[in-house]
């Protein structure tokens, strides 16, 4: 069991109802993998594998555990005990030994993300919508662009981000009167076929 002593002087440092806590999820690691090594992470007490396994936090008045993988290790169907959302890690806060899942079962979640380290299963990738969001126009822009067909014609053929920065542009003034100058402005502008930004353009 090797021991870094960085996580001994932030167990030392932490209050003591956080001690005997962190103490014990110590020992969880190094019993669920005994070539576990130990390190601090973004100032977190952490263990790896061929990887992070889990790390463990202590604050005022409650501890945190966050497992590295906890998506592939606690599915739906098997939502980790205590999980509340209420703080960061799978097991919500941490106020004594009690709100921890039993030996056995937490054990079981280290070795859980030992196995996935080892087989070099990664996180899937968050996937972000390459779909745009329809534009919504206010109808008070709308009557005047069609006053004016030049203005109209541009508006239509500008890319969804030249007409996205008109809109929020109009929008966004705080006052009627600020909304009224920027909307002729616009009118006069598009008229000419200038993006919102076109001051800037070949700067």
């Amino acid at each position: 069991m090797k021991e870094d002593p960085r996580i001994d002087a932030y167990i030392a440092k932490s209050a003591d109802f956080a001690k005997p806590i962190l103490n014990h999820l110590r020992n969880l690691a190094h019993a669920g993998c005994p070539g576990i090594e130990e390190t601090l992470k973004w100032g977190m007490p952490s263990f790896v594998h061929e990887g992070i396994v889990f790390g463990m936090a202590a604050f005022k008045q409650h501890c945190t555990v966050h497992f590295w993988k906890g998506d592939l290790i606690f599915s739906k169907a098997k939502t980790p005990p205590n999980a509340s959302g209420e703080a960061m890690g799978q097991f919500g806060r941490i106020t004594s030994l009690s709100d921890l899942p039993g030996d056995k079962t937490f054990i079981g979640y280290v070795k859980k993300a030992v196995d996935l380290n080892e087989a070099g299963i990664k996180l899937p990738a968050r996937s972000r919508s390459k779909e745009k969001k329809e534009l919504v126009v206010p109808d008070y822009f709308t009557t005047a662009l069609k006053k004016s067909k030049k203005a109209l014609a541009a508006f239509e053929n500008f890319s969804y981000s030249h007409r996205k920065e008109y809109v929020q542009w109009i929008t966004e003034a705080k006052r009627e009167e600020t909304r009224e100058q920027r909307l002729a402005t616009a009118i006069k502008w598009l008229a000419e076929g200038k993006s919102r930004n076109w001051k800037y353009a070949d700067c």
